[in-house]
Order: structure tokens, then sequence, then C-alpha cells
């Protein structure tokens, strides 16, 4: 049973969606927007959509991940296709590679709700997210769209802690981002780069490891894993196995960042 005073901004987000009408959700299978699209569709049923921009740079098991958890839920859910590396600004990698990728995801998405006579479009970003360095959201305003759990106060714990009580069954999942944001500032993105990048990722998920990065310094792969975790990471069978597929996908070193995963890193040259 979650605090009353976080029952009450439940309320105040159920009040608010049911007002709004009709939404369509930028929908990433992340905890923030799986939450966003279940109280939506709780409250508004077909006037609600979750959609995902399928795109080189999200990785297939987020994908799948987040039709599952649709699936789950009930809801609506559509995918549409872009892709950024056709954005020179995007490609370049500089910090507005952020607003540049969401400009296009927003428009995409305000298509999208003319096409559907929806009246809004709605993201995830929470109270939490207001405090850091974010040009996405600078582009989500731009365009229109509006942040539901900003809008009630809700930050992540709120949203975890709510998640897990309406049996979300991906609230505990870790952050993700996009993998792009893997690649140092000022370095080009390549399809190449971005490929190399899921696949190791990949690789260290069916190890097990729950919070990855594996971040591509072009023949180096750094990979950070939570501090907890490292001691696994450096079990030597493992580490050589990880070390050899790794290898295979096309880097020549492989690397451990001691510091551990840092949720909303940048990873820098």
């Amino acid at each position: 049973m979650v605090p009353s005073l976080i029952q009450h901004k439940l309320d105040r987000l159920r009040g608010l969606l049911t007002e709004m009408g009709s939404v369509v959700v930028a929908y990433s299978g992340g905890i923030d927007s799986t939450f966003v699209l279940k109280v939506a569709h709780d409250q508004l049923q077909e006037n609600a959509v979750g959609i995902t921009a399928v795109s080189p740079t999200f990785p297939s098991i987020e994908l799948d991940a987040a039709e599952r958890v649709a699936r789950e839920i009930g809801a609506r859910f559509e995918t549409v296709q872009t892709d950024q590396l056709a954005i020179d600004d995007f490609v370049k990698n500089d910090a507005n590679r952020c607003f540049h990728c969401k400009t296009d995801l927003y428009q995409l998405l305000g298509q999208v709700r003319r096409s559907k006579a929806a009246a809004f479009v709605v993201d995830g970003t929470n109270l939490d997210d207001l405090g850091d360095d974010r040009p996405g959201i600078k582009a989500a305003r731009e365009w229109g769209v509006r942040s539901p759990l900003v809008e009630v106060e809700l930050s992540k714990a709120d949203i975890r802690a709510l998640a897990k009580d309406l049996g979300l069954s991906n609230w505990d999942k870790p952050a993700a981002a996009c993998l792009s944001s893997r690649i140092p500032r000022g370095i080009p993105i390549t399809v190449e780069k971005l490929s190399w990048i899921e696949e190791a990722e990949a690789i260290l998920q069916r190890e097990g490891f729950r919070h990855v990065r594996v971040r591509n310094h072009g023949e180096i792969a750094r990979i950070e894993v939570a501090k907890t975790e490292l001691p696994r990471l450096m079990d030597s069978e493992r580490s050589a196995r990880i070390s050899a597929h790794l290898k295979e996908l096309g880097f020549k070193f492989v690397t451990v960042d001691l510091d551990g995963y840092r949720p909303g890193g940048i990873s820098v040259s």
C-alpha cells in the first residue's frame, strides 16, 4: 500500500488524463512512460494509444519488452519508423544531439496525434528529470508535448511505488537510454557503432547483468555495470568469455569502468 500523499498524486493524474480526453503516449517501454500508458488506458480506454518510435538507436530487446508490457496492460500499442541517422545535426553528436532526436520524435508523434484526432501527445518525463540537463525536454515543450507526471509532481520513487502497487511487471526496470548515448560527444554516430553497442550490451544481459552500459570508444569497449556486480564481472572465466565475444564484434580492447554504472552518465572523449 502506497502512502496517502502518493496515492493523492495518482488520483490527480487520473483526473488530469480524464480531462485530456484522448492522448498519444510517447511510449519507450521504460517505467515512466509505461506508468503513463497504464493510467491513461485505465481512464481513457481506446482513447489512449502508446506509440513507440523504432529506429537504429532503439535496441530491439527494448522494443520486444515494450510490446509485451503494453499487451499485459491491454493498451493500444503501435510503432512508427524513424531514422535519426538521416539528420546531420544528430549524427555529428554534439551537445544538442538529444534535442535533434526528440524534435524528430515529437514532430512524428504530432502527425500521429493529428491522424488519430487525439487531443494531446504526452510523455513520461517526471519531476526528477527537471534537475538534469535535458535538451529533449526543451524539444517537448516546443512541440506542445505535455508531461502529466510533472504536472502532478510525481518523482521516480513515487512512480516505482505506484507501478508496483498497480502490478506493472517492469516496475523495477533499470533506466534505459538510446544507444547513441554510449558514443562520446563529437564522435559521429554510425549504424556500425550502434550495432556493436547493442550486441555488446545483449551479451552482458545474457550473462545476467541488469544495469549495463557498453561505451564505444572506437577500438575500445568500456563496460559499466552496477558496483555490486563488479566482482561477478571480474570472475576470470566470465570476463574472458565476455571479452572474447566483444572482440568478435570488432572491438580490439575491452575495459571495465571501476566507477561502475552511472545512471544518466554521458560518455566523454
